[in-house]
């Protein structure tokens, strides 16, 4: 790994530049999607991708340029395309940067078991395989599939004020769906695909249940094609982890990201209803919440030393006992605001610049467990997995949808229902928090595709919780 470093730290020196301060960070990936559909191996999707952005500062006015020419030649042109942005943006320039502090760490940073060899093309696809042609033969069963996403990125941020940070990390996606078709309905039941991600190696194969989870995956879509469709009305609603993802990720994560509550986002992916006066009086939610930004949790998806910025990457609390403390914001959003943020400056790839993101977003454990939280509930459902999700521009307004529904009475989990849907305001449902789980419920999980920004940018993000409870939540079935 890092077999580019010391060349590239050579170029970099070897540039010559007018700009007070200037730096470069350089990205090269490598992935690839498998996939066994119906017993049948799909071709491998394979990519590489390489390159660097170039980023300048004169009389504190900052542009970048990117390139995929990564010689000597190519670097020194696209740094001076970021020079003649910078001269050109100077009589338009809404910041003076000159202030802005600047990174000069020097580091390294790797995901867990990184030198450990990754299984081959072949031993993936004979793993796969073997978990499709478990599911078992009946002919409500219509499709199923198996599949594993592998990612290796290097990426080396150097600048003019000495800093030297190099990160190497690998992302495995293990994933399995099945569909059940009666003639009438279909349903479809799936472990891992977009709801888990972690760094490290093949063992995150075997954390994810992928092996010997076939048969158990298939009898519950046929489960659900058997089952009544949920009732409607209000329910307390406990929440698995798989679910409380996206639930974190849409109405607590993207609320706090500071360039949105800024108005960056406006025209694109939408505002936020949290107010930059919010901070500090907001009770976002009950007591029980708290949220935490935190990339020390090794395997996790966005886990990190330093942000694309060269900023130090701390835990902090966003929420702490349910009050609103400190926003989702890089080091720019930092300076234009004068509010303490977090090292989340991020970049999907060399060819964009680092924004305001997500990274590892997480619900800290309760004190429950699971059987303590479905104890607790008179009259509730228990929901798990997305498989629908819609929320309005200020992220606030919500509806989601998902695969796997149980009803819950007098603290007995009864009968599986199809078609669970919960809908809630985002500032009314997390103070109904009424519960949270241990850390015997707590799961790592993540997403490798959040998407936000123009040009558009694709991040991984991590979010990790306990089972959560709701109280009283405006709960419908598919009909409704």
């Amino acid at each position: 790994m890092f077999d580019f470093s010391a060349q590239l730290k050579q170029r970099f020196t070897a540039l010559q530049s007018r700009a007070e301060f200037f730096s470069l960070r350089y990205v090269q990936q490598t992935s690839q999607h498998l996939s066994v559909r119906k017993n049948v191996a799909e071709p491998p999707h394979l990519s590489r991708d390489e390159g660097a952005m170039l980023t300048v500062r004169i009389n504190g006015v900052e542009a970048y340029a990117a390139t995929n020419d990564v010689s000597q030649r190519g670097l020194q042109t696209a740094l001076e395309k970021a020079e003649q942005h910078a001269l050109h943006l100077a009589p338009h320039a809404l910041l003076d940067l000159r202030d802005q502090p600047v990174s000069s760490s020097r580091a390294d940073y790797l995901s867990p078991n990184l030198s450990d060899v990754f299984p081959s093309l072949s031993e993936c696809y004979q793993l796969l395989g073997a978990e499709s042609a478990a599911v078992p033969a009946d002919k409500r069963l219509v499709s199923w599939q198996v599949s594993l996403g592998l990612e290796n990125v290097e990426q080396i941020y150097l600048n003019s004020a000495g800093a030297e940070i190099r990160q190497a990390q690998r992302y495995v996606y293990p994933g399995m769906s099945v569909t059940a078709y009666d003639g009438q309905d279909s349903q479809t039941r799936s472990l891992g695909r977009d709801n888990f991600g972690q760094q490290g190696g093949a063992e995150v194969i075997a954390n994810c249940g992928l092996i010997g989870a076939a048969a158990q995956v298939a009898d519950q879509a046929l489960q659900l094609i058997m089952a009544p469709n949920t009732p409607s009305g209000p329910r307390d609603l406990l929440l698995t982890p798989d679910q409380m993802i996206l639930q974190i990720h849409e109405s607590i994560g993207h609320p706090l990201e500071l360039d949105r509550i800024l108005g960056d986002e406006r025209n694109y992916a939408g505002t936020s209803f949290v107010k930059a006066s919010d901070f500090g009086s907001l009770q976002y939610g009950s007591e029980l919440l708290n949220v935490t930004f935190n990339p020390d949790i090794p395997e996790q998806l966005a886990s990190y030393a330093y942000d694309d910025d060269g900023t130090p990457a701390n835990k902090e609390f966003l929420i702490r006992e349910g009050l609103l403390i400190r926003p989702l914001g890089g080091a720019l959003s930092q300076y234009r605001s004068g509010m303490e943020g977090v090292a989340n400056s991020r970049a999907c790839s060399w060819n964009r610049p680092p924004i305001d993101r997500m990274a590892n977003l997480n619900i800290e454990p309760g004190d429950q467990s699971l059987a303590q939280l479905i104890g607790g509930i008179e009259h509730g459902i228990l929901m798990s997995t997305n498989r629908s999700w819609s929320i309005d521009d200020a992220r606030n307004k919500f509806q989601f949808g998902c695969e796997w529904g149980q009803l819950i009475e007098n603290g007995e989990l009864k009968g599986v229902v199809k078609n669970p849907n919960y809908r809630a305001i985002s500032a009314h449902f997390w103070r109904n928090l009424s519960a949270v789980g241990d850390a015997s419920t707590f799961e790592v999980l993540g997403t490798p595709n959040c998407g936000k920004g123009e040009p558009n940018q694709v991040v991984r993000v991590g979010h990790a919780s306990p089972a959560c409870v709701f109280s009283r939540v405006d709960v419908f079935g598919g009909d409704a």
